[in-house]
Parts: structure tokens; sequence; C-alpha cells
């Protein structure tokens, strides 16, 4: 069995909203890569920030410890991710746990609680974005945010828009790009996965597909206001045993089940 295509990209945002890391290799958990979406920034109502409403945000950058990729790696006392944006100094957050609770989260259609960083990120965001902000961390000790039932009954995600994994090939890009005046990054998509070598929009159909051992179901096209563009993953071997829950830059993949027109795709 010959894989479809391969992954050419991985990008893991550890701010929603923010910019992300291209990485290459990354650990799954079942509510999506480790540290992906992790953190939120948050208005002085407790509810989501997001580039349509503060397209500033595209701007900042969020740097890991190379070895927070790795599967074994822990924060330490000294564990930081560094943020750094336009005339502003950089901004170390402490990778361990902060102690602080935030009450009235809120991100689309869920709310609860979840981790407060402390004034001194509160005062960068604030600054930064000209309006009282605060940087909060999913707090998955007492939270779970479910997707939607009806495309993924007894699925998590963190922070991300919908769903914990989105796919997008490098041909729908080519064939978007024609389309348009000016090309555009696969960055202005903010897929998790990228993948090169199948035909353009092939994505839209793959119902389920393996990556390495791990199984994906595809649950849902992405919609983005005029199209389609991309397709919402979840994880379903979530329990699968022992070490290696890795996706590399290079695997193949192979496409196990798929509808036979976009018209059949879930959206």
């Amino acid at each position: 069995m010959e894989g479809v295509a391969k992954v050419a990209s991985l990008f893991v945002y550890p701010i929603k909203s923010c910019r992300g890391i291209s990485v290459s290799q990354a650990l799954l958990t079942p509510s999506g890569f480790r540290w992906d979406r992790n953190w939120l920034i948050v208005n002085y109502k407790g509810r989501a920030y997001t580039q349509r409403v503060e397209p500033k945000l595209a701007l900042i950058e969020v740097e890991l410890p190379k070895d927070a990729f790795l599967e074994d790696w822990e924060p330490t006392d000294n564990s930081y991710m560094v943020i750094k944006a336009p005339g502003m100094e950089g901004l170390k957050v402490s990778l361990s746990k902060p102690q602080e609770i935030a009450d009235g989260v809120s991100v689309w259609e869920w709310s609860g609680s979840a981790l407060d960083e402390g004034e001194e990120a509160s005062k960068w965001f604030t600054n930064y974005l000209g309006k009282p902000s605060r940087l909060v961390r999913f707090n998955a000790a007492s939270e779970t945010r479910p997707v939607d039932p009806e495309y993924a009954p007894g699925h998590t995600t963190m922070f991300s828009d919908l769903f914990p994994f989105m796919l997008i090939s490098q041909g729908s890009l080519d064939a978007l790009n024609k389309l348009l005046r000016e090309p555009v990054p696969i960055s202005r998509f903010r897929p998790n996965i990228f993948v090169d070598g199948c035909e353009p929009y092939a994505e839209d159909l793959w119902t389920e597909i393996r990556i390495n051992k791990f199984t994906f179901q595809g649950v849902k096209l992405c919609s983005r206001c005029k199209i389609y563009f991309g397709q919402n993953m979840v994880w379903k071997n979530t329990h699968t045993e022992g070490k290696g829950k890795i996706i590399k830059v290079g695997d193949p993949i192979f496409v196990l089940r798929k509808v036979s027109s976009a018209a059949e795709a879930a959206a």
C-alpha cells in the first residue's frame, strides 16, 4: 500500500491567534498536538481575542524550548515560552503551571475557568493591544472542552476553534493561489498538518487516514466565510499504548476511507 501524500510541514500554535511554530515532529494528545492552543489572550470580560477582531495578534511570535517537542520532555522551573512582537520587549512566561485561576473565560461556545499567567503577561498584552488583556492557559486538570458531538462525539480540544487537528494540502493551496491576485502563504490558514503529493482538494474527501501508526478521522470541512478550505480531524486510536506517539515531517499518508465527491463530505 503506497502513501497518497506525505507530511510536508507540522505547525503548533501555542497561543491561539498568534504565530505558529514549524516543527519537524509533533507529539499527539487526544486534544491536539502537545502545546497547541494551550494559551489564549482574553479581554476584561474573559472573552477570547482572535485575529478577526485583533489583526495585530498575527505579528506576535512565540518560541518554546527546542526540547519541548521531544516525547519525554517536561518543563522545569527554568523553562519558558518567549513572546515577541514589533516594538515590544520580549516577554518570558514560565512553562510551570500558574497557580491563579481566572473564572469566566470563554472561547466561542465554551466557557469555564483557566489558569491566569499573572500581571506581567497581562501588562505586556494590554500595552501591545492598547486595551485590557490577560494571558490564560487551558486548565486540563479541571476543564474539558468537547467538540461538536454531531461530528465527533467523545472528542475534546483546548482553545482551537472547533476541532483538535486541521489538515491542508499543498495542491489545494496552489489551486487557490491561481485564483488570487496576490498569492497567500499557508500560514494564513493555520493548519497543523500540511501535506504534499496529492491532487488539489483531495483531502476534502478523506474520512479516515493513517499517518505513522495513527488513524485520523476527517470530520468536517473547514468553513471560511466564502469557501471551504482544509479538513478538520480528530485522532481516532487515542488509546494507543506505549511511547512514540509522534508524527514527523516526511511521514507518508495512507487513505483508509474516503467519500466519492466533495458533495458527500461533512461540512
